[in-house]
């Protein structure tokens, strides 16, 4: 499968802070990936590298086979939106369309309008006087219309209520089917989104620690409780993303492999198994290589 954006060693400083630093990865074409992370892991400035906003301090990046940073050609099959978008305060959202038309090869005027109905976005009022719901919905409007090859969203639809951003979720996997491209949810809502990901990438500390697909993912972790020895003794030889005692109990979430025979195992010693969500592994997972520095990946 083609290879749609390819990192290697890529770095980028800001003084004495790395934001990002030795990352090396690939995206493939017509997938969704996740970019998950906490505040300040180096989400944005990985993606402001790739859209080449921002110079790399090392390393090597080519989006569709080529380095971005001054690539027309490059940049014209990207469309990044992000929640803090900025606009002239003239503009209306109708001048917003009008330069997306222009920007974007494979925009769709058609869908755009489609859209902006289920959205109930105004057509002739002035980007600086919508609501931010409002203008979360410029943001996904325009993103979902590009069509572009490499579709980038950096949160913009936080500012959408639960009923909106599912109407998106929609839209984005109707339209995916049918014109499909590569895309990159950058997010919070881990759990909401899990559905739509095919591929998971995690970064901590300026560090790529998860490099996965989605499917593999949900299915290795779950969490087991009960008396405290018994619990221990089934732990013996596993690895333990996160633990934590109470009273005579304690409860620990592990992740494996082997899924399956691991869990009847726990169950025959009398211990309680629940699923771990995908929010909960990545929670545990990120925080596991907060506190030892240590890479989880692949």
């Amino acid at each position: 499968m083609k290879r749609i954006i390819e990192a290697s060693g890529l770095e980028k400083t800001y003084g004495e802070s790395k934001a990002v630093q030795n990352v090396s990865f690939s995206v493939q074409e017509n997938k969704i990936y996740g970019l998950l992370g906490r505040n300040g892991a180096g989400k944005t400035t990985l993606m402001k590298l790739i859209t080449a906003q921002v110079l790399p301090t090392g390393g090597e990046l080519k989006v569709f086979g080529e380095a971005p940073y001054e690539n027309s050609e490059v940049l014209s099959q990207i469309c990044f939106v992000k929640e803090s978008q900025k606009y002239p305060d003239n503009y209306r959202v109708k001048d917003a369309m009008e330069v997306a038309r222009q920007l974007f090869p494979n925009w769709d005027a058609d869908f755009a309008q489609a859209l902006m109905e289920d959205f109930n976005l105004p057509l002739k009022r002035k980007i600086k006087k919508l609501s931010r719901g409002m203008l979360s919905a410029l943001g996904v409007v325009i993103g979902l219309a590009s069509r572009a090859p490499l579709t980038i969203f950096d949160e913009p639809y936080l500012g959408l209520d639960a009923v909106s951003r599912g109407i998106f979720y929609d839209r984005l996997m109707e339209d995916y089917a049918e014109y499909p491209r590569t895309v990159i949810l950058s997010t919070h809502l881990i759990d909401e989104v899990s559905h739509l990901l095919e591929h998971v990438l995690v970064i901590a500390n300026g560090e790529i620690v998860i490099d996965q697909n989605a499917e593999n993912l949900r299915g290795r972790a779950f969490t087991v409780t009960g008396e405290a020895s018994v619990t221990q003794n089934f732990l013996t030889g596993k690895e333990v993303i996160h633990r934590e005692p109470f009273g005579g109990l304690l409860s620990a979430t592990v992740i494996q492999d082997e899924y399956q025979s691991e869990r009847k195992q726990a169950e025959a010693a009398g211990l309680n198994v629940t699923d771990v969500s995908l929010q909960q592994l990545i929670v545990h997972l990120t925080a596991a290589k907060h506190e030892q520095k240590g890479v989880i990946a692949k």
